[in-house]
């Protein structure tokens, strides 16, 4: 087949390939990129075109292949060059400066806040902060695990409303 009847060919059944390129990566200037490098690759590979061949389908596997080794090309170097969050907190060279006055203030308040708790409830909750266990709790309490769970909870939603005032 000469050069001409396969360019002919090929002008005549590019038409196609706009929607399919869109269709692949959602993206107006990506989808001109991929159609033109299709035809590129289609113009360069002429040789390896066999007459009688559907001409549809291999424009079809030239555009699908380009898509999907752009796609592995695109996740192969994001994996590698995209910034992670964490990196951005080991590269800050700035130093944190912390305000001990207002932590010191607000666990002032919110020891105050704890002592002030009815008995009921502040026997759990201290044992809780001690780091034992809900269950541990209710055995030296002598209570029943739901109670406990319970008081520990109406202890949080006291200390948050007296706090937050």
């Amino acid at each position: 087949m000469s050069s001409v009847e396969f360019n002919t060919l090929l002008v005549g059944n590019a038409d196609f390939l706009k929607p399919f390129a869109y269709t692949l990566t959602k993206d107006n200037e990506q989808a001109k990129d991929l159609y033109q490098e299709t035809i590129f690759r289609a113009l360069t590979n002429q040789d390896k075109y066999l007459e009688g061949t559907n001409i549809k389908a291999w424009l079809f596997t030239i555009m699908r292949n380009i898509f999907i080794n752009n796609y592995r090309k695109k996740s192969k170097n994001r994996m590698i060059t995209e910034p992670v969050i964490s990196d951005f907190f080991i590269n800050y060279q700035r130093g944190v400066v912390g305000n001990s006055a207002e932590t010191t203030m607000r666990t002032k308040d919110v020891h105050l806040a704890m002592y002030k708790l009815p008995v009921i409830f502040k026997q759990p909750f201290l044992l809780y902060l001690e780091g034992y266990k809900y269950f541990e709790i209710a055995a030296i309490l002598q209570e029943p695990l739901g109670t406990i769970k319970s008081r520990i909870h109406f202890a949080r939603k006291i200390l948050k409303t007296q706090v937050q005032r």
